[in-house]
């Protein structure tokens, strides 16, 4: 079993994990476990993750409606009465199932309910296995604005068990290895010529390197200060075309690694503008995702309803966005300053 150990807690791989999680139980002598699921986790991974579960504890599980859409204050709310009227404590333990949707908003209502009872992070999909579950970021968004509401707060352990990934989309795969992508960018160019060359093979390494870079950022600025924004790359721009599309009752809604896919090719275009990143390294990261993700087209009447939804982003200090740009792959600057026809420009430049 490998086992990587985060700020306070360990990531364990592979499903000798469960083991770990049984002796967590027992020692902490829990009062009551749940085990937050939506729909889809609750058909395809519960019934996998229960026989690996041993102890003599009550379980209850708590089940919600998927998607984005469902990631909001509401949703908590409802959360925080089915725990309180299923008996839940201080003593209690959330174990959450799902992707980042749930990792995200359990860890929030774990850490809300009696002022914080302990969590663990079983993710079921690739972006919440390489991002989500893993880093101490809960919360929930604010209409269509992303993860606005929330904390840091680490759960007690994250169990990465890639069996669960035969239960997803070949859609949500593609969405998680945006993160992997990203990871490459800013980090670890070698995980770029991993995807090129074995066009996602070996996911298990992907996914093992992928925690270990965001673990390394993570353990040096816990609270993205400084150098944790590197992994915002793409994300600027992404979020906001992802709020728009959510928000469009004509469009379809894009994963979040669609979204950031988008995000990261225009922003390596701005950082070839602004600080001479390598033309060809852009054209190279744009032919990448245009291999991997449908093109979607970005209408220009659009554009300025994008951007509206930038002074959004939580990066912002002073009502001033601010991008983390590429000097070269592994070579990042942060807090840069981008004017809006530059922005635009980038917008095109996807597009053609």
């Amino acid at each position: 079993m490998k086992t990587i150990k985060a700020v306070s807690y360990p990531v364990h791989f592979q499903e000798e994990s469960y083991a770990e999680l049984s002796k967590l139980i027992q020692n902490k002598n829990y009062s009551t476990l749940f085990v937050l699921v939506d729909e889809n986790t609750m058909e395809h991974c519960y019934p996998k993750f229960i026989p690996n579960l041993k102890t003599d504890k009550t379980i209850e599980v708590i089940e919600i409606e998927s998607g984005e859409i469902n990631k909001n204050l509401e949703t908590c709310v409802g959360l925080w009465n089915a725990i309180t009227e299923l008996g839940g404590d201080r003593k209690s333990l959330l174990i959450t199932l799902g992707g980042g949707v749930i990792t995200d908003m359990g860890g929030f209502v774990a850490s809300c309910f009696k002022r914080g009872i302990d969590f663990v992070n079983i993710p079921t999909t690739l972006l919440s296995m390489v991002d989500a579950s893993v880093g101490g970021k809960t919360g929930v968004d604010l209409g269509v604005l992303k993860n606005q509401i929330g904390l840091f707060a680490n759960p007690k352990m994250v169990i990465v068990d890639d069996q669960y990934l035969a239960t997803v989309t070949e859609r949500e795969l593609k969405s998680g290895m945006a993160e992997i992508i990203k990871y490459g960018v800013t980090y670890d160019v070698s995980l770029l010529e991993h995807i090129k060359e074995h066009k996602g093979a070996n996911i298990s390494n992907l996914i093992f390197r992928s925690v270990e870079i965001k673990n390394e950022v993570v353990l040096k600025d816990p609270k993205e200060k400084d150098l944790r924004k590197i992994l915002n790359f793409g994300h600027t721009l992404g979020h906001a075309i992802e709020s728009f599309y959510l928000e469009s009752k004509d469009k379809e809604n894009l994963t979040h690694g669609e979204a950031i896919a988008i995000g990261m090719v225009c922003e390596s275009y701005i950082s070839n503008k602004l600080l001479d990143f390598p033309l060809q390294k852009v054209n190279d990261l744009k032919a990448m995702v245009l291999a991997i993700y449908d093109k979607i087209d970005l209408l220009t009447e659009d554009f300025k309803a994008i951007m509206d939804l930038l002074k959004h982003d939580k990066k912002n200090v002073n009502g001033q966005v601010n991008f983390v740009l590429l000097n070269d792959f592994e070579d990042f600057k942060l807090d840069c300053k981008v004017t809006d026809d530059l922005i635009k420009e980038s917008l095109y430049f996807y597009n053609v």
